[in-house]
């Protein structure tokens, strides 16, 4: 059996390893974008998308994939919602993992926000702000003040060409809470614009951002109804499940995820 993982986070990184230990017969592939790095993981890596192939429809096709789980970041809407329609379309197997999000703690001064335009735009008041919430249009950057002092830290070089008064951070997670706090205290960080990613690879901005008292300006997760799996844990005793199923009872067609669903409307 072949199992597509649409990957590019740790989790997908971790899930890859844990299949192949535990799933040795189960054949994975891992899709990456490649913009950050090459993943080091026990499977058949394909960078760079889909398009060069003709499509995630016709790449499954061509390539005999019996399942799709899909590992990408939470705020990757638009992949999720093609990988779900292709799997339907196509009768293949899917699965949604979105790790838990975080929540305020004792002592957190968090300001919610729907959209980017609306946590900028509230964000402007502020001289010395850091962002990292990725990539920002040149559009969205016109809604925060000329006169501030932005630090703006991201994985992937900006595409476009920054305004004098923002300085780019190239980072890699994970961050440790020494080094967050040592460049909140650098720079004199008065508030932070994060997205609500959950998982501990940059969770450590938040506990140094409540330490020195700095408000975290965060952005809620899209909108999301549908089937998803919550626990890793969980995600692999499912898919162990489903690799164990011998190919004649799966009835290809009539398998889409059984994982619990959830409304994601926070």
């Amino acid at each position: 059996m072949r199992l597509l993982i649409l990957g590019g986070t740790a989790d997908a990184r971790h899930l890859a390893i844990a299949l192949h230990q535990t799933q040795p017969c189960l054949e994975l592939i891992y899709s990456v974008a490649g913009l950050v790095r090459q993943p080091q993981v026990p499977a058949t890596v394909v960078s760079g998308g889909f398009t060069q192939f003709g499509g995630l429809s016709a790449y499954c096709k061509q390539q005999n994939i019996d399942g799709i789980v899909n590992m990408t970041h939470p705020f990757s809407v638009t992949m999720g919602q093609h990988a779900e329609q292709t799997c339907h379309e196509l009768g293949l197997n899917y699965w949604r993992f979105l790790r838990p999000q975080w929540q305020p703690q004792t002592g957190d001064d968090w300001r919610l926000f729907g959209t980017t335009a609306a946590l900028l735009s509230a964000l402007s008041s502020y001289q010395r702000t850091l962002l990292t919430i990725g990539q920002i249009s040149p559009t969205e950057m016109a809604l925060l003040n000329a006169k501030q002092r932005i630090w703006l830290r991201t994985a992937v070089q900006p595409k476009h060409e920054l305004p004098p008064n923002v300085t780019w951070i190239k980072a890699i997670g994970p961050f440790a809470e020494a080094a967050e706090l040592a460049l909140l205290k650098r720079h004199s960080i008065q508030a932070i614009a994060s997205k609500n990613s959950g998982g501990s690879s940059t969770e450590a901005k938040l506990t140094a951002a409540r330490s020195l008292k700095v408000p975290i300006f965060m952005l809620q997760r899209p909108h999301f109804i549908g089937p998803v799996e919550q626990q890793f844990d969980g995600l692999i005793e499912r898919l162990q499940a489903w690799s164990r199923t011998p190919m004649t009872s799966l009835n290809k067609g009539n398998h889409h995820t059984q994982s619990h669903s959830h409304d994601q409307k926070h």
